[in-house]
């Protein structure tokens, strides 16, 4: 098998998330965006002592599984779903085999209860970033994701299901409003232009929804907010926003001036053209106030399944000091909060912690401390220590050193909440080398038609007397056991010990 040359065969599993495996003449070959059963053509691209990597090229025959024809007009091109060709039962069922298979490789005894449902399999997004570009060189004005495989070119999807209605109407219209004015986008590798992102919020509970504009400043230097306003005509395009038929209402129409290098969403200057600048949210009896950049769950009602199993893994913790790590906006702290002495929140992103500030306030929550910082650093300055930890990190995981800090403060039980089921297998590698075990794990699907899921773990700490070897003293000549017998001892007792325990 060579580089360069193509291929046919049958994918035999899907690895996390979309690893198509399957041998060819004994050889192990991954193939991206493939699934179980699926008869299919590819091109090799990497060539490896242990196995081999290809790209798709055409699926000869759909698999067995395939009862679904695709609902999107970009289904192939846009990066955005892997599974629209699936049922939704058979999705949930594919996120959980892999689930249990990557758990498997680190746990054993563990109770694991599949994967929950999202309750809304359509337009449960309440958050998009919209890119602005074109889909192939000096094509026309595009805005929406971005092409699969393509670091520069846009697929303009202004019918989008995984969103409600209301933000391909957005798209659509602010797309026609700035294709007329002949706005040039922001060109990443030349620093030139100015459209960059559409930044589209929205409250599953009121359906309000907040409108970004992030742009960079171009050319203009003097009195760049005036001059830009005028040229990119944002007082008309208010409008024309005010004047859509929604099904929802606005909350806010922002302009977000962004003349950073990378290619991520970010604020050098915000300006509130309509309206305010964050919406509204409620989950499980508690108010939200959500801003442009604050961490919150894609989807609002998903992340109410997530919370409450976090809930129910916490258990009883009346009188105890719980930390909350990577906080976000606090969302799970102030869950916890009235069943706890106090929480403490910690994250990264400032403008998060003052939402989570505010949030507790308002709901009520005296309980609560939020501090903003990066874990690794903060936990060291924190004078109280924790009863239980709760752990929600990014799609990352945990820094090696915060891993090692958490590690020492020795809490009986933590939760690790996890939306990149590898990063979590590698953090629990650690956790079991230092003596906790996974005791419960659940799939949550928070990412319907997507390679993506959510994972949360109980892991408890074993107890001194099981991390040593039970030393059990025999008299081999009073006794007279063999050294089977000895060993068939040690397992009795050491099953009796784990037992009485309650593992």
């Amino acid at each position: 098998m060579k580089k360069g040359q193509y291929y046919e065969g049958v994918v035999e599993t899907v690895d996390f998330p979309n690893k198509g495996i399957l041998y060819v003449d004994g050889r192990r070959v991954v193939v991206k965006d493939a699934l179980e059963g699926q008869k299919i053509r590819f091109l090799v691209s990497k060539v490896r002592k242990d196995r081999c990597e290809g790209r798709l090229v055409e699926v000869l025959e759909r698999s067995e599984r395939e009862s679904e024809q695709p609902w999107c007009k970009n289904f192939g091109s846009c990066g955005g779903c892997l599974f629209q060709t699936l049922s939704y039962k058979e999705q949930l069922g594919l996120k959980e085999r892999q689930v249990k298979s990557l758990l498997d490789t680190v746990c054993s005894n563990y109770e694991f209860l599949g994967i929950k449902e999202s309750p809304k399999p359509w337009g449960y997004r309440n958050k998009m970033e919209f890119s602005f570009g074109d889909e192939y060189k000096d094509g026309p004005l595009a805005l929406g994701l971005h092409k699969k495989g393509s670091f520069y070119d846009i697929v303009t999807t202004d019918d989008c299901g995984l969103v409600d209605r209301d933000f391909n109407r957005v798209l659509a219209l602010v797309l026609s409003h700035f294709t007329e004015l002949g706005i040039p986008y922001y060109k990443k590798l030349a620093h030139t232009g100015i459209l960059r992102h559409l930044l589209v919020r929205r409250s599953e509970r009121n359906g309000e929804l907040l409108i970004a504009l992030v742009t960079a400043s171009g050319e203009l230097v003097d009195a760049v907010d005036y001059n830009l306003r005028e040229r990119l005509e944002l007082d008309s395009l208010v409008v024309k926003l005010r004047e859509l038929s929604f099904d929802g209402s606005i909350a806010g129409v922002l302009h977000i001036i962004n003349d950073g290098l990378a290619d991520v969403v970010k604020s050098d200057r915000t300006e509130i053209l309509y309206g305010r600048d964050y919406l509204t949210e409620e989950l499980l009896g508690l108010q939200f106030k959500i801003t442009p950049f604050s961490f919150f769950q894609t989807n609002s009602s998903g992340a109410e399944v997530l919370y409450d199993v976090v809930r129910k893994f916490v258990g009883e913790t009346r009188d105890k000091v719980i930390f909350d790590l990577y906080s976000g906006t606090g969302t799970i702290a102030q869950l916890l909060a009235p069943v706890a002495a106090h929480v403490v929140g910690v994250e990264i992103v400032e403008e998060a912690v003052e939402a989570a500030r505010v949030n507790a306030k308002n709901n009520g929550l005296e309980n609560c401390e939020f501090i903003a910082g990066d874990v690794l650093k903060v936990i060291s300055e924190i004078e109280e220590k924790p009863d239980f930890i709760v752990l929600d990190p990014p799609r990352e995981g945990v820094h090696p050193k915060a891993l090692k800090k958490i590690i020492d403060y020795g809490v009986e039980r933590m939760v690790y909440i996890s939306c990149k089921p590898t990063s979590l297998v590698r953090d629990l590698e650690v956790f079991k080398e230092n003596g906790y075990d996974v005791k419960m794990a659940v799939g949550v699907d928070m990412f319907p038609w997507t390679g993506n899921v959510e994972v949360v773990c109980l892991l408890s700490k074993l107890k001194s007397n099981k991390l040593k070897r039970i030393n059990v003293e025999l008299e081999m000549d009073e006794l007279n056991l063999t050294v089977a017998e000895i060993k068939a001892t040690y397992e009795e007792i050491k099953d009796y010990v784990l037992r009485q325990s309650g593992l």
